[in-house]
């Protein structure tokens, strides 16, 4: 069964590059948004086994939505992935904060990637 993926990111050229990307590679790609409401009602409706969710948002911050995202309550919890144009370090412990530790360089991106982290639960992918 294909994984079921939410790319959340407030650059429409990152989100269409993004989905093509992982479509192509296999992922199905049940949707996108470009805000913290945006990923939360489609989480709601299409229900992703993995979300992509870009750090950095505009006015709400991926760390607050992955937050909100993880906590909330029943077993269809999606697996969130922080994402950024800037490496893990950039961020320091903020990353790990969030009860979503995971996250994937924007320039690491790929279906390869991050079937690597749905595998190992925790795993980060270092780097720019």
């Amino acid at each position: 069964m294909p994984v079921r993926c939410l790319i959340v990111d407030d650059n429409r050229d990152f989100l269409r590059a993004a989905r093509n990307l992982l479509e192509r590679d296999g992922i199905t790609v049940v949707g996108v948004a470009s805000t913290g409401a945006g990923a939360r009602h489609a989480c709601r409706e299409l229900r992703p086994d993995v979300v992509l969710l870009d750090i950095q948002l505009g006015e709400e911050t991926g760390f607050e939505v992955a937050r909100q995202l993880v906590d909330k309550p029943g077993p269809d919890k999606p697996r969130v992935i922080l994402i950024s144009s800037y490496s893990r370090e950039d961020f320091g412990d903020m990353v790990a904060d969030t009860q979503a530790p995971s996250f994937l360089p924007k320039s690491a991106l790929s279906a390869t990637a991050v079937l690597g982290i749905l595998a190992s639960p925790g795993e980060a992918v270092n780097g720019r």
